[in-house]
C-alpha cells in the first residue's frame, strides 16, 4: 500500500526526551531532572486556577488581553507587543512557522536547547549548529555562519543546559551584527534567576528583528500548565498571531499565570533561595573536584573527568533515589545537569556525590 509522503525534515527529527520522574521500587524519589521550582507555584496562582474551574464550559478569551496587560505592567512592556503561547516552545514554533521553510537555515549553538533543531526541521528548514567556547555561546561563530539563507538565530540566555550567560555587550554585538532580514530569538526562560537581567527586552526595543521569549514554567512554577510568552516589534507580533490558534490558552491557564506574575513576593523568594543554594552547590561541587561553571539559571552543570565517571555518578545518584539529567545528547557526555532543589534536596545531592567521589579516591 502506498504511504502518504511525509513533509521534508520530519523524519530527521529525533524525539524529545523529557526528564525522568520515577524510579522503580523507590517512593522517595527526588526529581532534579527538569529544572522545576522546588517551592512549586504561588498560592495565589493555585487559588486562581481553582476559581477558574467553575467556568470550564466557557471558551477562553482569544486575545489573552488580561494576561498580556499583567505581563506588561510587571515588566514595563507594551502589552500590544506581547504574544502568549502553550509554553515558550509554542512561541518559538510560531517564529519558524512564519519565517522559515524549505531551503532556509536556522542557526543554533553547540550545546543549545534541543528543541531548536527540531523546530527548524519541523518546517523543512536546515539547522546549522555553530561551536561554543568553554560552554558559552560564541557571537563570532554565529555571525560567521550567517548566509543569505539564514532566517532565524536561536540563543538561550542564560543557556540550557550549561547555565552560562552572554554579557549585555555581547548580546548587543550579536544584534548589531545580524542582517535585518534575520530574526534573532533570545530565549530567556531562565531570566528571573539572573539578577538584574531584563531578558532581552532592551534589545527588542532597539532592534525590530529581535524576539524575546519567556516562560511561566521555571520561576513561576507552572510547568504543568504550559504557559509562555514573547515580546517583539508590533509588526512581528502581528505576523506570529496569524499562525497562533485562537484558543491556544485556557481561562484557567491565563488566570493562574496572571496571579503568578503579580505575586512579586513569591517570585522574589524563589529567586533568592535559588541564588543562595546554587552558590552553595557550586562551591561544594568544585570542592569535591567536580568542575562547575558559574550558573545563572536554576541548575548547575556538574562536569566529571570522563563520560564514564559521569555515568557512574548518575548511577550512584539513582541508587539514592535522585534523578538528574544526563546531557550527552547536548554534546556534554561528561556532565550531569542538576536542578537546584530546596535546602534538603541540595544537601541530599551533595551528600551522595561526596560519598561517590570519596569512593573513587579510595579505589
Amino acid at each position: 500500500m502506498t504511504q502518504t509522503p511525509v513533509q521534508p525534515g520530519i523524519m530527521d527529527i529525533a524525539l524529545y526526551v523529557s526528564g525522568e520522574s520515577v524510579l522503580a521500587g523507590r517512593r522517595d524519589v527526588l526529581k532534579l531532572s527538569s529544572n522545576e521550582n522546588p517551592l512549586g507555584c504561588s498560592p495565589a496562582a493555585t487559588q486562581a486556577f481553582r476559581a477558574a474551574s467553575g467556568d470550564l464550559h466557557r471558551y477562553p478569551c482569544t486575545d489573552h488581553a488580561s494576561l498580556r496587560r499583567a505581563i506588561g505592567e510587571v515588566h514595563g512592556l507594551d502589552p500590544d507587543r506581547i504574544i502568549c503561547g502553550v509554553g515558550s516552545d509554542e512561541v518559538l514554533q510560531f517564529v519558524v512557522q512564519a519565517y522559515a521553510g524549505p531551503g532556509d537555515e536556522v542557526i543554533t549553538t553547540e550545546h543549545g536547547f534541543s528543541m531548536y533543531p527540531i523546530l527548524a526541521r519541523m518546517v523543512g528548514a536546515t539547522p546549522v549548529t555553530v561551536p561554543e567556547v568553554a560552554r558559552r555561546v560564541d557571537v563570532d561563530a554565529i555571525l560567521a555562519a550567517v548566509t543569505d539563507r539564514t532566517r532565524v538565530v536561536f540563543v538561550a540566555n542564560p543557556a540550557n543546559p550549561t547555565g552560562t550567560m552572554l554579557t549585555q555587550a555581547e548580546l548587543l554585538r550579536l544584534a548589531e551584527g545580524l542582517p535585518p532580514s534575520v530574526l534573532f530569538v533570545h530565549d530567556g526562560a531562565y531570566t528571573e534567576f539572573a539578577e538584574g537581567f531584563d531578558g532581552g527586552a532592551s534589545l527588542v526595543d532597539r532592534f525590530p528583528n529581535v524576539v524575546m521569549t519567556r516562560t511561566f514554567s521555571k520561576i513561576h512554577g507552572l510547568g504543568g500548565l504550559r504557559i509562555g510568552w514573547g515580546y517583539a516589534a508590533r509588526s512581528v507580533i502581528d505576523v506570529l498571531n496569524r499562525v497562533r490558534q485562537p484558543f491556544n490558552l485556557s481561562n484557567a491557564q491565563m488566570a493562574a499565570a496572571e496571579a503568578a506574575i503579580r505575586d512579586h513576593d513569591f517570585t522574589r523568594r524563589c529567586a533568592e533561595l535559588n541564588a543562595r543554594l546554587r552558590a552553595e552547590m557550586r562551591e561544594a561541587l568544585t570542592g569535591m573536584g567536580i568542575a562547575c561553571d558559574e550558573s545563572f539559571a536554576n541548575f548547575v552543570l556538574a562536569r566529571f573527568d570522563s563520560p564514564a565517571t559521569a555515568e557512574a555518578a548518575d548511577r550512584a545518584l539513582r541508587e539514592d533515589g535522585i534523578l538528574v539529567r544526563r546531557v550527552a545528547g547536548y554534546g556534554l557526555p561528561e556532565a550531569l545537569r542538576i536542578t537546584v532543589g530546596d535546602q534538603a534536596g541540595v544537601a541530599r545531592v551533595l551528600d551522595c556525590l561526596r560519598r561517590f567521589m570519596a569512593g573513587r579516591v579510595a579505589a
